[in-house]
């Protein structure tokens, strides 16, 4: 539908599409993960639900950005999944909910305290700069990576205690970043090279980004394994061992059966598990500054 069909909305189903326009699944794993850091290095409740909400407000932005500045590309190639394309809500209104969640971003991260505030909007910045521009180039990988290692950083640095964050933690984090960017392209890959998105997923192909989606993802479990002081935990080592598990079982699928929606699903499924791993290294996230 075009504008006329957007005009026919119900406010219900402009509410749904403003929902999905938030890319809800992966906003919600973020902002889980920022409170399980949170909670893991030893916030105050009233603090961790700040770092929570002030992320939140970033992944709004982020989403309804990406759908904003997708919107004519979206109707192009007949996205029906979009809420753009199917009319629920128009370009326009995700431009203004952005902005609106990006200046809530603003006043929460600056809550927190000015270095904190300053490394959580570089990330969600880094998150926009994908949106508007990088998405279509070699380096779509980086803001990803970014990104991902920025929020460990801004979450330890909101408890102005003086820690700083485990450098192992950053590289996974970034790592699981960058694993994640080349699953999630991976159903889309054909669609957007359509309409001239060409990021590193697209240069390499669909049988080298299956492949290396499950790869990334893997060295990052090994990295939460390894990275944290003293002999692994049980729990750890256990979920290291399905996650290469998994990802070699992704990777196999991806040489052989490229097409298969298969490699994307088991790439998801290490990342799953890449987050229960921090989830269950959560303590030794922060050092003695």
């Amino acid at each position: 539908m075009g504008a006329t069909g957007t005009a026919r909305a119900t406010p219900a189903a402009r509410v749904r599409g403003l929902l999905l326009a938030t890319h809800p699944a992966p906003a919600a794993v973020v902002t889980v993960l920022a409170l399980v850091f949170a909670v893991g290095v030893g916030l105050p409740a009233g603090r961790a639900l700040l770092v929570t909400a002030a992320v939140a407000a970033g992944q709004l932005s982020v989403g309804w950005s990406n759908d904003w500045l997708d919107a004519a590309r979206d109707r192009r190639v007949g996205r029906t999944d979009k809420p753009t394309v199917t009319g629920a809500v128009t370009a326009p209104a995700l431009r203004t909910a952005a902005f609106t969640a990006l200046a809530a971003c603003v006043v929460l991260s600056f809550a927190t305290g000015l270095l904190p505030g300053l490394l959580h909007l570089a990330a969600v910045g880094s998150a926009w700069s994908y949106n508007a521009w990088l998405k279509a180039t070699p380096l779509s990988w980086l803001p990803y990576a970014a990104s991902f290692g920025l929020l460990p950083a801004f979450v330890v640095a909101a408890a102005g205690d003086g820690r700083v964050v485990a450098g192992w933690t950053v590289g996974a984090a970034a790592l699981l970043g960058v694993g994640a960017h080349l699953a999630n392209v991976l159903p889309d890959l054909e669609d957007d090279a359509a309409t001239g998105v060409r990021g590193l997923p697209h240069r390499l192909g669909r049988r080298g980004a299956s492949l290396l989606a499950p790869l990334v993802l893997a060295a990052g479990s090994v990295v939460i394994l390894l990275g944290p002081p003293g002999p692994p935990a049980a729990a750890s080592a256990a979920l290291a061992g399905g996650a290469v598990v998994l990802a070699a079982v992704a990777g196999t699928v991806g040489l052989v059966r490229p097409h298969s929606r298969a490699p994307f699903l088991l790439s998801l499924a290490v990342a799953v598990v890449c987050v229960a791993q921090l989830v269950v290294a959560a303590d030794a996230v922060a050092l003695p500054g």
